[in-house]
């Protein structure tokens, strides 16, 4: 009896591994739901290969949904591989804090970030700027002050006491450009100025959050402002802008600052000539791309000096 048992479970184990084995896992794209782990063994691979077999970890937080920037990243992520001839995966950040976080413990190799992301950075592992994003013509826009369309709010004072929508702790214009302009013209903090604040972690959620007047006000990218009208036309009877900032620099991609010259290059040609690729420009539009183009980093040089002052502001 006790053999029969015996062979029993060894068939039972043995049909397991069966289906086990003949399960499949999604290549080249990590979720940011298990990003720990994932990018420490990335890193542990990293280190003991070389040359062709290293893997790119490129990794981004994106400024509008992430699940519809999803697929157009993945694109661009996988013409670098073929053009470069080795593996990369794509690492997805939800928040723009968090995308720091992988950079600064070198964790990702090359990364989408935002302009406050890359302004405010100040991790342990240097990076520098690739490439610059070209939007509609150029590499700079405005952070938009926008409320619902029929508020009787026409200026920024009137907005004390009201709700608050941020994008992100750390995004420029869903967050620094109101603190700058809080501190320096009122002397107080959005803690202090507004009722309430809260986080929709990506723009396209903090512009709907005033439409459906969740929210009094938020700050909106203006690329993302107009991306959002020309899609959905009906946005414009519902939402008002009622001030904008000068302009700033776009987000950058950035790079480990110790990988090879030679390799840093060559990626930057690649996002250089992935415009000329017709497959590919339906997907970069889809996140705001016209272009990549040659970076100009003293661009962010006050928007450094602003945020090393927003420091000083007690909480977020």
């Amino acid at each position: 009896m006790k053999k029969i048992w015996l062979l029993l479970l060894g068939f039972i184990f043995l049909c397991i591994c069966t289906i086990c084995g003949g399960c499949e896992s999604t290549q080249g794209y990590i979720d940011f739901t298990n990003m720990h782990s994932q990018a420490t063994a990335d890193k542990q691979n990293n280190n003991t290969t070389g040359g062709k077999n290293q893997t790119l970890r490129i990794g981004f937080a994106s400024v509008l949904s992430p699940r519809e920037a999803l697929q157009s990243y993945q694109k661009m992520v996988n013409y670098v591989s073929a053009k470069m001839g080795r593996p990369a995966v794509l690492i997805q950040r939800k928040t723009y804090e968090e995308l720091n976080m992988l950079l600064a413990g070198g964790d990702c190799d090359i990364a989408f970030i935002s302009t406050g992301a890359y302004a405010s950075y100040h991790g342990m592992q240097p990076i520098e700027v690739l490439t610059m994003t070209q939007t509609y013509g150029t590499v700079y826009y405005k952070a938009y002050i926008i409320v619902p369309a029929d508020s009787d709010i026409t200026e920024f004072s009137q907005l004390q006491g009201k709700v608050m929508a941020f994008t992100d702790p750390i995004s420029y214009s869903g967050r620094l450009a109101i603190d700058y302009k809080l501190l320096n013209e009122y002397k107080t903090t959005p803690e202090q100025f507004f009722q309430r604040c809260f986080y929709t972690y990506n723009h396209d959620k903090s512009l709907w959050a005033v439409a459906n007047k969740l929210a009094d006000v938020a700050g909106i990218d203006s690329e993302v402002y107009e991306y959002d009208l020309r899609n959905n036309p009906e946005l414009a009877k519902k939402i008002r802008v009622i001030a904008s900032t000068d302009s700033v620099p776009t987000g950058p991609v950035v790079v480990r600052k110790d990988l090879p010259e030679a390799d840093k290059e060559k990626i930057r040609e690649i996002f250089y000539n992935m415009s000329n690729e017709p497959h590919l420009k339906p997907y970069m539009a889809q996140v705001m791309i016209e272009q990549f183009v040659p970076p100009i980093p003293s661009a962010y040089d006050e928007l450094r000096r602003q945020y090393n002052q927003r420091e000083r502001l007690p909480g977020d």
